[in-house]
């Protein structure tokens, strides 16, 4: 098959690097997007999400008029839905945004065309509600048209890099539906791409993001035990990893992202009676801000109630933009619960306001300053370079607190002490 023209369905933090690759590689791009804040920026040329080097491309993309932001889907050669697919309060996937893409391709969709689905799913979805919604256009999936899925693999901060350079799964509802993918991706992916079904590729995907989490969540329960017996569990880390089949990862206050805090629960939905593990990781993860929150309320002699913390740090990790599902929003919502009053610094977010936290207790700063300012307390959530490059003499001059709880673990504990702060770090309580 040859491709001309494409359609990508969700302007985020997939769908705007991927429209903008494909618009710079020759394709005539319509990306589609329903928020009209998303469009008008856009096409005034400014970004609504960061991500290096993403600009450039974009605007490049834009000028070239290869690109062009819309509302609403037209005909084209292939569409890409790639929109959000976040869970509800009962951590059920919601597929909205997915039924509400593929419902305003119907019109539009021709034969001959490929649908491809991006957006991370339960299995069977794109043969169980993808399928049956393009079918109300008179079209036999398979046999008129192509459809496909294939999961994003990327990490932020590298998206624009691992979107070209990362093997690519794409699954098709059959053999030709899965070439038909391989011919559009191979435009511009210089990684392996193996062809496989549509549900494995699913499947694949919350593997892959699944198995981390699990990692992740044995560390941070490694972390409570040192906590519990009083082991530095850094160090106990570092001597296990000696062992030549042992890796364990670093503990942290939590996991967030799009991503890794999100997928395994679809997992936990399509099979809830063999997925025992993955639900218990994903509970020790979660319950990883609570465990920050009590390390915090200890520290500061037991109760939280009215004492002045500075949070530094509010996005799911370092050096992003992103705070979706972030640990360190949850431990501002719990340290406000506990009666706590928040002044929080994100330096990769200033003016953007954060989702449910709208209370007098609670004060997003556009400073360093303005957030340590009259704090008993420095909870440094997240490791951002700028936090990494943080000097305890140069904090010490803007704050009264002499008290810093390091659940980020990435200070240096003897030149805090040696500042005259009580440092704790998330896994050894108070250094020294």
């Amino acid at each position: 098959m040859r491709f001309n023209s494409l359609c990508v369905l969700g302007l985020g933090y997939i769908g705007l690097p991927m429209a903008s690759t494909f618009a710079t590689h020759g394709l005539e791009v319509v990306g589609v997007d329903v928020n009209p804040e998303v469009l008008e920026r856009l096409e005034n040329g400014e970004l609504h999400i960061h991500e290096p080097g993403l600009r450039t491309l974009v605007q490049a993309a834009l000028r070239s008029g290869n690109l062009v932001v819309n509302d609403r889907p037209r005909e084209a050669d292939a569409f890409i839905i790639a929109v959000p697919t976040p869970y509800d309060r009962d951590r059920k996937a919601d597929l909205s945004f997915v039924v509400a893409a593929s419902e305003s391709i119907v019109p539009v969709l021709r034969k001959g065309n490929l649908v491809v689905l991006e957006s991370t799913s339960p299995p069977r979805t794109t043969v169980d509600v993808v399928a049956p919604i393009l079918e109300n256009s008179g079209l036999k999936a398979g046999r008129d048209f192509y459809l496909s899925y294939t999961p994003e693999r990327v990490l932020p901060g590298q998206i624009l890099r691992e979107l070209v350079e990362c093997a690519r799964v794409i699954g098709g509802i059959g053999r030709a539906s899965a070439e038909a993918g391989r011919e559009l991706y191979s435009i511009f992916v210089r990684g392996e791409i193996i062809l496989t079904t549509a549900t494995t590729a699913e499947l694949v995907k919350l593997m892959e993001n699944t198995y981390r989490d699990i990692n992740i969540a044995i560390a941070n329960e490694f972390s409570r035990l040192a906590d519990r017996f009083q082991v530095d569990i850094g160090e106990a880390i570092k001597i296990a990893n000696k062992h030549p089949r042992i890796d364990i990862l670093r503990p942290g206050p939590g996991v967030g992202g799009h991503c890794v805090s999100v997928d395994p629960w679809f997992l936990v939905e399509a099979a809830p009676d063999i997925t025992p593990l993955v639900r218990t990781a994903r509970e020790v993860n979660d319950g990883q801000p609570r465990f920050v929150v009590e390390l915090a309320g200890r520290a500061l002699g037991g109760s939280l109630d009215g004492r002045r913390v500075a949070v530094l740090g509010l996005t799911y990790k370092a050096d992003v933009d992103d705070m979706r599902e972030s640990p360190s929003v949850s431990i501002a919502h719990l340290l406000m619960d506990e009666g706590a009053a928040v002044r929080a610094y994100e330096p990769n977010t200033k003016g953007t306001n954060v989702e449910g936290l709208v209370s007098t207790g609670f004060v997003k700063t556009e400073s360093l300053e303005e957030a340590v300012g009259d704090a008993e307390m420095i909870l440094l959530l997240v490791g951002h370079k700028a936090f990494r490059q943080l000097k305890p003499q140069e904090l010490a001059a803007l704050t009264p607190a002499r008290l810093i709880l390091d659940a980020a673990c990435i200070l240096d504990a003897q030149q805090w002490r040696d500042a005259g702060f009580r440092y704790y770090r998330l896994h050894v309580g108070e250094a020294g």
